[in-house]
């Protein structure tokens, strides 16, 4: 309530009643160490209902994460360690940034495969439950987070792989912003989730006709859920939001706002502390709370007896833990990338699967699939079995619950959160695929994937009108330079099948980022020069140079429109005109780089410049000038074959080559002819 009160807003209400819940958890349930936050056999702990920050809070302040008292008193303000939503990598003890509703639920579905794939490539042959990589997920999710949609794809997810190690406290208030959620929620919750087949259990702390805060119950719950391994477990908590205040407690007005002086202070009286005095945290109360360091620092030492006597029975998986726990790539690794012959005409997304394939046995935390259109996107390793448990198999996809290949069902949205959740889980590397334009789906998880710097792949597919019989609802028109909007994600449009490759290994030579890769449906030709990462990792680069050296106009291009920059480039070279053809796979790879090697690609003093690209204009003019033309797309595209499209919408080479000679002459480069007379 006083951090709330201080900060003049914020979401006191759901960490008031959640408070029981969430002690319990930090003091008695979970296995975790506060004096080592990143300890690998911890468990996980994420708190769906971001909003209420102040249930993580001050936990990690009572059990000695680092958190402060002024910590708290900082509650939203200015490079405080107490955001208004937890973010990871700002706080110990905060395991993902949670802000979007539901997106956290679907971050703990991830943590929870994740957590069986590690198992499987260290550990496979340890008895159930015996393995120092055997450890839990616990997830505190609201009303909020059930009703998103995103809820419905992870959770029916989770229920299929079989994700014994997850459990759910699902905070049943009644309140949410609007009030009394009867406004808008009526199903049964509990039965949705016996339906996907959750283990669920029910504890009602106003079943008395009194409020009651049954902790001893909840706490066999979450025993009960621990001891069921074969399902995920899903408890409703019945609560009342803001318990005790007199006035607010049970209304929207205490989900997120202040309770007002006159509130805090019947509250306080309520609850027997001293009405004046704000922050009150008496010295006894601290120091039984920071009891739970030395549970969490023995715990820990008794899991160390257990996995150093891994390590000295399994050597080559304790060396093989260390380089993925801690990212590293193995020496060579990209040796085994393959090349496409010159010449040869590839689609991208084909040679993305066959990149894919190649890694396989030298990067084995590599590992990733698609939502429904594995053909299509191309994301199945030939050879390696399904992550899925034996009995939903199928013939075309044999598997086994430590398997390598996901399977995500037609649910972009999950897919986007449960690769998160892989990632932040620790070391292992996801991709996810399914066509560009459905990165709309995506959106918020992939946004999240950049703010937390996670090293998440997108294979997005079929990017341009390219796509074309199946027409304008699945051609992707805005999205490229609506995903570039993203800070911190690196959109990556190959030219060609050896610049695939080559972006490939730039990508996962990056664990900082995510990066979305941009693959044709169609073929294109391979090209000399494109196969060397050194140049695609700079993101723009010089790919045909004008026959003299000295360009008198630029084409700009990526991805399929490359092959348009090198025909229009023939064209015009015919006709005297010098012609310097500029791939750029990726504008984010390009903008990093220093002025001087991105004036040694795109010289200042030549004005004249073209870019191309089969999506919106925007953003291309701070490549091309004022002088220059961009060749793009301003409105949705069509359904009629591919080549049919460009045609009719003017990307051919014989536009671009007219686009040249244009901006040729808006900068006075076309002189003419004299007329003889």
């Amino acid at each position: 309530m006083d951090a709330v009160e201080k900060a003049g807003s914020g979401h006191p209400g759901t960490a008031m009643s959640l408070a029981p819940a969430a002690y319990l958890l930090f003091q008695r349930v979970m296995r975790h160490d506060p004096s080592d936050p990143s300890w690998t056999g911890r468990d996980r702990f994420v708190l769906s209902a971001g909003h209420s920050s102040l249930t993580l809070y001050i936990q990690l302040y009572l059990s000695g994460y680092g958190l402060s008292l002024d910590d708290l008193k900082g509650l939203r303000q200015w490079q405080s360690l107490t955001p208004g939503h937890p973010e990871h990598g700002h706080t110990a003890g905060v395991e993902t940034t949670t802000g979007p509703l539901g997106q956290g639920l679907g971050n703990a579905v991830g943590m929870a495969m994740a957590a069986r794939r590690e198992r499987g490539l260290f550990d496979p042959d340890a008895a159930p439950g015996t393995s120092v990589f055997d450890h839990d997920i616990w997830c505190i999710a609201s009303e909020g987070d059930i009703e998103e949609g995103i809820s419905h794809e992870v959770s029916a997810l989770a229920a299929h792989q079989r994700l014994g190690n997850l459990t759910v406290v699902f905070d049943s208030n009644h309140i949410s912003i609007e009030d009394d959620t009867q406004i808008a929620l009526s199903e049964d919750v509990v039965a949705r989730y016996e339906a996907y087949g959750w283990h669920t259990q029910t504890v009602d702390w106003t079943q008395s006709g009194d409020y009651v805060e049954d902790v001893e119950a909840l706490h066999e719950a979450l025993e009960a859920a621990r001891a069921e391994t074969g399902r995920p477990s899903f408890i409703r908590l019945r609560t009342i939001i803001g318990w005790p205040a007199p006035n607010k407690k049970n209304t929207g007005k205490i989900h997120g706002s202040a309770l007002g002086a006159e509130e805090v202070a019947a509250t306080k009286k309520i609850l027997g502390l001293e009405v004046e005095k704000d922050f009150q945290v008496p010295s006894d109360v601290l120091g039984h709370a920071r009891e739970v360091v030395e549970r969490g620092r023995a715990a820990r030492a008794e899991w160390n007896t257990r996995y150093d006597a891994w390590r000295e029975a399994e050597p080559e998986r304790a060396a093989e833990f260390d380089r993925i726990s801690s990212r590293r790539l193995p020496a060579g690794w990209s040796e085994a990338l393959p090349t496409f012959e010159i010449g040869s005409s590839v689609a991208t997304r084909k040679a993305s699967g066959e990149v894919l394939s190649s890694l396989a046995p030298v990067l084995p935390e590599l590992w990733g699939g698609s939502a429904d259109l594995a053909e299509s996107n191309n994301t199945t390793m030939k050879g390696e079995p399904s992550f899925i448990p034996e009995e939903f198999q199928t013939k075309d996809f044999p598997g086994h619950p430590y398997g390598r290949t996901l399977h995500f069902g037609i649910r972009e949205h999950g897919m986007g959160a449960i690769l998160n959740g892989i990632a932040l889980h620790g070391g292992t590397r996801p991709y996810g695929g399914t066509f560009l334009v459905f990165s709309d789906y995506m959106r918020p998880a992939v946004r999240l994937a950049a703010l937390m710097k996670l090293p998440v792949t997108y294979v997005w597919t079929h990017d341009s009108i390219g796509l074309g019989e199946d027409g304008p609802t699945h051609q992707p028109i805005e999205h490229l330079w609506a995903l570039r909007a993203i800070p911190g994600l690196d959109v990556v449009r190959p030219a060609d099948a050896n610049e695939t490759a080559a972006a490939w290994q730039v990508v996962l030579e990056h664990h900082d980022r995510p990066a979305a890769l941009a693959l044709t449906r169609q073929n294109l030709p391979v090209y000399e020069g494109t196969r060397d990462a050194t140049k695609v990792a700079r993101g723009g680069y010089v790919l045909q140079d004008a026959s003299d050296g000295q360009p008198s106009v630029l084409l700009i291009a990526t991805g399929s429109e490359v092959e348009l920059a090198v025909e229009a480039r023939t064209l015009l070279e015919a006709e005297g005109i010098t012609t310097r053809v500029v791939s750029m796979p990726c504008v984010e790879w390009f903008q990093a780089e220093d002025a001087a090697y991105r004036q040694s690609v795109l010289p200042p003093s030549v004005k004249a410049r073209v870019a191309v690209e089969a999506g919106i204009p925007l953003g291309w003019r701070e490549f091309v000038g004022d002088e220059g033309v961009i060749l793009g797309l301003d409105h949705f595209g069509a359904s009629a074959p591919y080549r049919t499209l460009y045609e009719q919408f003017g990307l051919t080479a014989e536009r671009v080559a007219a686009a040249a000679k244009a901006t040729l002459a808006k900068t006075g480069a076309d002189k003419g002819e004299t007329t003889g007379n």
